[in-house]
Parts: C-alpha cells; structure tokens; sequence
C-alpha cells in the first residue's frame, strides 16, 4: 500500500513539473495585444542636447527628429577661464559635430551680452540656425567666446568683454 501511495505522488510531481513547465513555455510565447504595437509605432525618434555657457552669454542646440538613421559624434566643451586683466573671465562654448542622417535636424548657436541692459535684458549679438531634412551628412565646428582675444583660435562668432 505504501509503494502505491508513493507511486501516486510520484506521478502527481511529474504532471505538476509538466504543468508548470508548460505554463511557462505559453507565458513567453504569449504577444502583447495589438494596440501596445501600434503605440509604439506613434512614438518619434528624439534625440536632442543643449548646452548653454551663461558666462560665455552661448547656447548650443543639436537635435535630431523623425530618423530613420542616425550616426553622429558630438564633442562640446563649456569652459571659464579666470583672468587678471580688464574681463572678468574668459569663457568658451566649443562644439565639434560630426554626423550622417535619415530624417530632420535641427542645429542652432546663440551668442547674447552677458551683462544685462538697464532693463534686465540680455541682447541678442547673433543668432544662427539651420533646419535640414532628407539624407545628409553635417561636419561643424562652432566656437562661442566671450573674449576675441582668445590666442591660437579662429573665432567664428565672439563677445566683447563689459
């Protein structure tokens, strides 16, 4: 009667494991219904950086949107450099980019005084921006500097010391 009763148990842990095993097999074949796909669909590619140097009065945007390809390399540096002479401080806001696209881009620089005007505001020294859609390849080097003074630098766009 023991041996019996053994057997039974036995066979009752095998069909658990087969159970249980079969149970797991389903759950990871299982999909997921066809409106989480279609939400995903309805999500854009987004990829964007900004990067503002307050003391440089420099901002830099680089974003790209609705791509189907995107392989960039982007290097920025943001720096203060502390002086003794008639600016208060140097700074820079640097960027390399190097990029090929499917899609849109959006590449913007700004340069603004970094001392305010009697009402509070800073004015714009210069603004560029470009707006680009389709299959291109963008190569930039951008320098913002709040000194021309900077040695050994080609300055594309600058600020004058207060």
């Amino acid at each position: 009667m023991c041996e019996q009763v053994c057997e039974a148990v036995g066979h009752v842990r095998l069909w658990l494991i087969f159970l249980i095993a079969l149970s797991l097999i389903s759950l990871g074949s299982t999909e997921m219904p066809a409106s989480y796909y279609a939400a995903l669909e309805k999500i854009p590619n987004l990829e964007i950086i900004c990067v503002k140097n307050y003391q440089a009065g420099a901002s830099i945007t680089e974003s790209y949107t609705n791509f189907e390809y995107v392989d960039k390399e982007t290097q920025i540096i943001s720096r203060i450099y502390n002086s003794t002479d008639d600016c208060k401080s140097r700074a820079i806001l640097e960027a390399e980019i190097s990029s090929n696209v499917i899609g849109r881009a959006h590449l913007a620089w700004q340069s603004l005084d970094p001392e305010a005007d009697r009402r509070g505001r800073h004015p714009f020294i210069s603004l560029n921006r470009e707006d680009l859609i389709g299959v291109f390849s963008i190569n930039k080097f951008i320098q913002l500097w709040s000194n021309s003074t900077a040695e050994n630098a080609t300055s594309l766009n600058w600020l004058t010391c207060p």
